[in-house]
């Protein structure tokens, strides 16, 4: 099934087909008997996209969810496990860099649900009215990537090795930026970057394709990028990037959004969201 967004969605591995089969027959068992079961991962993926209308086929329509760049591989996953399970639901994204996404919903953009890589875009869309009420489901925390061959023979970027090397991060109002600030302060080194992008991926796309020497990310974009680029561990340090979700104010779809953040939040969701680096939210 395809995924009305902007990119191509990720092929669904066959562990998760199996995994949304049984979450059919368990929101099926579950709305015929009314009881309630033990949360396995599969009765949470039901549960999750029928939390908000009882079951699974009795929400349809589409569901439209602005997130954060760094979500893009995860959430494609969790849309399929969540069509597989509602057929009558089309998901639709836009991933971009969360600040882009809140002054979008400002100018009027329609959208169900938004996803945002800090608190503090969120924040700012609850301080504009945008939104219903947020939850953290997951954190990130950020890490160098640098080309495959490390051409530059960067080591890291508190002992001068970034010297002469075409680094690039993200833009400062992006979270990614913001947390690669702090990292900055916290270690107590000044990054002379060439370029600053307005979402993670624009970062990670220029060292892929050897157009920077090094690149500031989040640890799950170096886990998505995978053998295309290589990793290089920054120091200690408590930098972390808490993700928050939310239906927003004007939703046209609120049951059918709502199931999307259920099973967002769910052990499925949860499960995926760590197979591609995500930390488990504040509490979990």
């Amino acid at each position: 099934m395809q995924l009305p967004h902007r990119t191509t969605p990720t092929p669904a591995l066959a562990r998760r087909s199996a995994l949304s089969a049984a979450a059919v027959v368990a929101s099926l068992w579950l709305a015929a008997c009314g009881g309630a079961a033990s949360p396995t991962a599969s009765d949470a993926a039901a549960t999750g996209t029928a939390a908000s209308s009882g079951t699974a086929d009795s929400i349809s329509g589409e569901v439209v969810v602005f997130a954060a760049a760094s979500l893009q591989e995860a959430f494609e996953e969790i849309a399929e496990e969540f069509q597989q399970a509602n057929p009558d639901v089309s998901i639709t994204f836009d991933f971009q860099g969360s600040q882009d996404l809140v002054s979008a919903l400002s100018e009027g953009a329609e959208a169900d649900v938004l996803a945002t890589a800090n608190n503090s875009t969120m924040d700012d869309a609850a301080s504009r009215s945008l939104l219903a009420e947020q939850t953290e489901f997951a954190t990130n925390v950020l890490t160098l990537i640098v080309p495959v061959g490390n051409p530059a023979g960067v080591t890291g970027i508190d002992d001068g090795s970034l010297d002469g090397a075409d680094l690039v991060v993200c833009a400062a109002e992006a979270p990614c930026g913001e947390a690669t600030r702090t990292l900055a302060e916290q270690l107590g080194v000044t990054l002379s970057p060439v370029s600053e992008e307005q979402k993670v991926t624009d970062v990670r796309g220029k060292v892929e394709s050897g157009e920077a020497d090094a690149g500031i990310v989040y640890a799950t974009d170096a886990a998505d990028a995978g053998d295309a680029v290589e990793t290089i561990p920054l120091p200690d340090n408590d930098v972390v990037n808490h993700y928050p979700i939310a239906l927003t104010r004007d939703t046209v779809n609120p049951g059918a959004a709502r199931a999307f953040v259920d099973l967002v939040l769910s052990d499925a969701g949860q499960a995926i969201l760590a197979e591609h680096g995500f930390g488990a939210p504040t509490g979990r």
